[in-house]
């Protein structure tokens, strides 16, 4: 397959599933293991977010204008923050109910690029889009344990919902307006570490008393979650958004799920597998849809 201006965003949308789909397997493995505190978790991944920052901005010039300082601060404040509120949300709510609500950013996406991006579908990725949003709440869904406080959960819940959802229609239209991938990246990074303080708060200090190996784990599976965020910059800056995020938001679970399989011996439910069998499906339909369109896509200011 050769990959055009339509359909550039396949590769990277690819990488970002392999680095979710292995980032999601492991994430909680510093928890489990040394009951590393989740907000120090956040600390670290925006410590980790660095790396893959340096390697996209080598040898290039950070663009410090202020369209691409306002909308890198925007993609990353939503993105950071929607991570500090998940956090909060699954100490007082149940997890089987949260995730759900927050799997369906992609409908946010899709409904602003429509309204202000005016990205159009045909009946192929109409069927995708449905599929693949059908997809996460399906494999989302499972039986854990929570302790319910009140309502306050399922508004941070939508909250987060809706910050992810905003976060990845201005990666896009960020891409539209000229700022090229670097940028958009140095920036969210850049916001990523502006809130750190706030997760020390969280958590009254900064747990010293923990085994170096704790946050050594942390850091290699967060390194694979900053390296996915990249690709997901570079994902939505060279497709639709409306297309981009429902891929990627199913097909990552999936892979997740495959692995937990395979390492740990974790059994998907029957929810999960039928959310495997539709997010293919969407997914299939929508990349076929992407790579029939004569419609032009504007592509990554950088190389």
């Amino acid at each position: 397959m050769s990959f055009t201006r339509a359909n550039g965003w396949i590769p990277y949308a690819g990488l970002l599933v392999v680095f979710w789909g292995v980032w999601g397997a492991l994430s909680s493995l510093p928890t489990k293991l040394y009951a590393y505190p989740d907000p120090m978790v956040y600390v670290v991944w925006a410590l980790t977010m660095l790396v893959p920052a340096y390697f996209s901005l080598r040898g290039k010039r950070f663009d410090r204008g202020r369209a691409a300082a306002g909308y890198g601060l925007l993609i990353g404040l939503t993105g950071a923050g929607g991570q500090l509120l998940l956090f909060k949300a699954l100490t007082i709510g149940p997890a089987y109910v949260i995730f759900p609500i927050v799997a369906l950013s992609p409908a946010i996406t899709v409904l602003l690029a429509f309204a202000a991006l005016r990205e159009r579908l045909g009946g192929w990725s109409w069927a995708g889009v449905v599929l693949a949003l059908v997809a996460i709440v399906l494999f989302s869904v499972s039986t854990g344990d929570g302790g319910a406080d009140g309502w306050l959960y399922l508004v941070l819940a939508v909250l987060i919902c809706v910050a992810w959802g905003v976060q990845a229609f201005f990666m896009r239209k960020a891409a539209l307006a000229g700022v090229d991938d670097a940028a958009t990246f140095g920036w969210m990074t850049i916001s990523g570490l502006l809130l750190i303080p706030v997760a020390v708060l969280m958590m009254g200090g900064l747990p010293l008393g923990f085994p170096w190996q704790a946050p050594a784990l942390t850091a290699g599976t967060q390194l694979l979650n900053a390296v996915g965020a990249l690709f997901l910059v570079m994902a939505m800056s060279r497709g639709k958004a409306s297309i981009v995020a429902p891929v990627t938001n199913a097909l990552a679970p999936v892979l997740t799920i495959v692995l937990s399989l395979l390492f740990f011996g974790a059994a998907p439910t029957g929810f999960q597998l039928a959310g495997i069998v539709l997010a293919l499906a969407g997914s299939t339909l929508m990349v076929y849809r992407s790579e029939k369109s004569s419609e032009p896509v504007a592509g990554s200011a950088a190389s």
